[in-house]
């Protein structure tokens, strides 16, 4: 049986198609269609001279004019560094790209991407003289490097004229590879920044006066990342709401699509922070949105998901004075190898535990695996670790409050596991967050992925199905699974559950566990090994959290990219108001990419065109 909202989603779904059908495909680079090379020159000239010819950062490993082994050498090592990822127009924080980098000179193969559907050039590399060409693949053509706004209305307006595929992109931090197409061209605002500013007191806009905020604010104008807004934070002692990773970008995909960070349960999500926001629309026109002006706006970018309505190139978000914080880094593995039936009923028990821990003010993270290439916990490739805090408390508060938990762990501590606890106290939220959080991770990583929120019913209700749910996604130890836990839901965050303005998938204003599963495979391994992956990740480890949380979903931003039912896992009851949102604020779907609001109406081509 559909239910309503479903109904009304598949209704507006097709009205938008009705509307829009008969334009076919967005315009290739082997069409007519396509810009001619003057076209681009004058385009380039509108524009100052800030359109990129976008060049694969691995070319250099390439047979070809481009052919460098020392840069190739290079490209290699900065592939997997934020920074590089970051300042290059199309280097990807995760896969590689299009064109991996290689050894040509050993004939190395060359290691797919992506699904087995993306293929190598030239297939698997056997020798230098099958190396073949490098192209640039599904990544943009073109990209607009906007500097300013009237760069970033330029480059909407020539993608809707010509009928191109847009994209848009900040630091290139996407595991859903939304920051990409065949044949595009890229708004990339990395340099769009026109300061960060705070206001001791936020100050609606206009005559706006529906925020109940009173508190501070800062004014995040363009690409920044979370790092260059702690930095002023930390300078007039408050805290904002941003990513674990301080390389994040603040306005993109990490704040549209919801947002988690180490402060989010006692804050909310990245996007309730939204007090308003400055957009360049699907027309071009730049407007405010906030409950009082484009209030539809408003509600779709604070959580419906990146690159759908608008472009977003300044927001105010909250900040909240100071509090200290006391930390607790736990973790157990057992003391016999291959023997991990302790080590899951010790798992499950933490489960079982993390609502009443979090109604008690405990979040954080953690992580686990019956078998990690690198030790999770001391020297154990078995191993679960977490590293949770509660704010405004002492550290013998959290002891307390961890008690009851200890207590039921305490049957295997030095019988059948190692365990571990340390508290630590700090005295302010930067403390915490510099010394526990804010770790720049190497990027450029291949894996499968899938994720589900637990809400309570998963986690208390059947001690039985939850034990059976972690054996499945535990994998086995030659799968080399791991698993994130990311415990951040539960209080403010199902306090805003009452916030009429709120895009995020309702489903984590009840969700106490965001957990990710993942695998990934040795580098030239077949096709059908690598699809073999994915399938598991897809129909056996999500689908088992999937059944033992069916009325939940999972964060848009680290999902199974190929997850069959992401329009409801993703977007949940807030999906067909999305859509209508969708449908009259961009009717020609000039924006796209994949799994967002309205993908769902076209098909991709072999060659990675797009089409309705």
């Amino acid at each position: 049986m559909f239910h309503v909202s479903l109904l009304r989603w598949l209704f507006a779904s097709t009205s938008l198609f009705i509307q829009v059908h008969t334009w076919g495909c967005k315009c290739a680079p082997e069409d007519n269609c396509w810009p001619s090379t003057s076209q681009w020159n004058t385009f380039n000239q509108s524009l100052s001279g800030k359109l990129i010819a976008d060049v694969p950062p691995a070319l250099p490993c390439y047979p070809g004019p481009a052919f460098n082994a020392e840069a190739c050498a290079a490209v290699d090592a900065e592939l997997t560094e934020q920074t590089f990822v970051a300042e290059n127009p199309i280097a990807l924080s995760y896969p590689t790209g299009s064109c991996p980098p290689i050894n040509a000179t050993a004939g190395s193969s060359c290691t797919i991407a992506d699904r087995p559907t993306d293929t190598c050039p030239d297939g698997n590399l056997t020798s230098v003289t099958h190396v073949g060409s490098c192209s640039i693949g599904d990544q943009p053509r073109y990209t607009v490097n906007a500097t300013e706004i009237a760069d970033v209305t330029a480059g909407i307006n020539f993608a809707r004229q010509k009928n191109i595929r847009l994209v848009v992109r900040n630091t290139g931090h996407d595991l859903l590879r939304r920051s990409t197409g065949y044949g595009s061209l890229q708004v990339w605002i990395r340099y769009l920044r026109t300061g960060i500013k705070f206001q001791e007191t936020y100050q609606q806009s206009g005559a706006c006066s529906k925020s109940s905020w009173k508190g501070s604010a800062f004014v995040i104008g363009g690409g920044y990342t979370w790092e260059d807004v702690y930095s002023e934070a930390a300078s007039r002692n408050v805290i904002v709401v941003g990513g674990g990773t301080p390389s994040v970008g603040c306005l993109g995909g990490w704040m549209q699509g919801g947002g988690h960070s180490p402060a989010t349960h006692d804050f909310g999500l990245g996007a309730d922070q939204v007090l308003e926001a400055q957009v360049v629309l699907a027309s071009g026109k730049v407007v405010t949105a906030n409950p009082c002006e484009n209030s539809e706006i408003f509600f779709a970018i604070r959580g419906g998901g990146p690159s759908s309505y608008g472009i977003v190139v300044s927001t105010v978000i909250k900040a909240y004075p100071t509090r200290k914080v006391a930390a607790q880094i736990f973790g157990f593995a057992p003391l016999t190898a291959n023997d991990s039936s302790a080590f899951m009923d010790a798992l499950a028990i933490v489960h079982q535990n993390y609502p009443r821990l979090s109604d008690s003010g405990f979040s954080g993270y953690g992580s686990w695996s019956i078998y990690s290439p690198s030790p999770l916990i001391g020297n154990y490739s078995t191993g679960f670790i977490h590293t949770i805090a509660v704010f405004g408390k002492t550290v013998a508060e959290a002891e307390e409050l961890f008690a009851s938990t200890a207590a039921q762990l305490q049957k295997y501590n030095n019988t059948s596991l190692y365990m571990t606890t340390r508290y630590l106290s700090f005295p302010t939220y930067v403390a915490y967050y510099d010394a526990l959080s804010g770790i720049v991770t190497p990027v450029g990583q291949t894996a499968a992925l899938g994720s589900r929120f637990l809400d309570q019913k998963a986690l208390t209700g059947n001690a039985t199905a939850l034990k059976a749910m972690l054996q499945t996604i535990a994998g086995t130890p030659e799968q080399a699974t791991s698993n994130n836990i990311v415990f951040v839901g539960g209080g403010q965050v199902f306090t805003d559950a009452s916030d009429p303005y709120s895009g995020v998938n309702p489903a984590w204003r009840q969700t106490y566990v965001h957990n990710i599963v993942a695998r990934g495979w040795a580098p030239g391994s077949s096709n059908a090994t690598i699809q073999a992956v994915y399938d598991d990740i897809t129909y056996n480890k999500t689908q088992a959290m999937k059944d033992l949380a069916p009325n939940t979903g999972c964060y848009m931003n680290e999902a199974d990219r190929f997850d069959p039912d992401y329009l409801q896992d993703f977007y949940g009851e807030h999906g067909a108001k999305l859509s209508e949102i969708k449908r009259k604020y961009d009717p020609r779907s000039v924006f796209y990419c994949p799994t967002c609001i309205g993908s769902e109406l076209f098909k991709v081509k072999p060659s990675g065109q797009i089409c309705l």
